[in-house]
């Protein structure tokens, strides 16, 4: 389950999420959905969900937390568990890894860690690194496959929120005639705004900047003029 927040800090906000669900410190999961910096004409001001207690109406996110894993097929997928349990080891924190699902030639892997808030990172800049990492180990062994690494099912919820943003910003730019640029990201965020963009009348969507982080600017559309 979850429930958003709001305050003129995150400190705030969660404040408000402990006192109304009576929660302790360990009980809650928190990700930031909106934060706004304070200026000359305007307040500093968050949006937080607090995710708590068991979610029944996502069964789906919560078998993909706790289902039974999958036994390695064979000795690239064993040297894979074995290289992701010895890089989370070298950075100074332990995880147990284990293969969440397999389809095609893409596995999933999920990490079991009580560190898994570090091992994501900054909006999921480690994350994304330990996955490269694999990619980059498994290359070596089977060009073909690709490999996703996850914790804490921080994917889903990352594009989930990722699309929710997309969503809001396209209304600015519709009701607004302005564009609007979005934070950096990588290539796989950015062509989830672009995709989810894709049938929103009104507006179209572009990348922008050198490098891996590149930002999506959102750009309304000029209706056509029948007359």
């Amino acid at each position: 389950m979850y429930k958003d927040f709001e305050g003129r800090t995150e400190t705030e906000a969660l404040s408000k999420a402990r006192e109304e669900l009576g929660l302790e410190n360990d009980d809650v999961y928190v990700e930031i959905l909106e934060q706004v910096k304070k200026g000359l004409f305007k307040k500093s001001y968050v949006k937080i969900r607090v995710y708590y207690g068991e979610d029944d109406e996502n069964e789906e996110d919560d078998n993909n937390i706790s289902s039974p894993s999958l036994e390695p097929e064979n000795e690239n997928e064993r040297k894979l568990i074995a290289f992701l349990t010895e890089l989370i080891s070298k950075m100074g924190y332990e995880g147990k890894v284990q293969i969440s699902s397999r389809k095609d030639n893409k596995i999933s892997l999920k990490i079991e860690s009580d560190d898994s808030n570090i091992l994501i990172g900054r909006k999921g800049r480690n994350l994304d690194a330990i996955q490269l990492l694999a990619n980059v180990y498994i290359g070596h062994f089977d060009e073909d496959v690709k490999v996703v690494v996850d914790t804490e099912n921080y994917r889903k919820r990352h594009e989930e929120q990722i699309i929710r943003s997309a969503y809001r910003a396209a209304e600015y730019v519709r009701k607004s005639g302005r564009s609007k640029l979005l934070e950096p990201m990588n290539p796989f965020e950015r062509r989830l705004v672009h995709t989810s963009l894709n049938d929103v009348e009104g507006v179209d969507t572009k990348s922008e900047g050198e490098g891996l982080y590149k930002q999506v600017r959102i750009i309304p559309l000029k209706r056509k003029d029948n007359n």
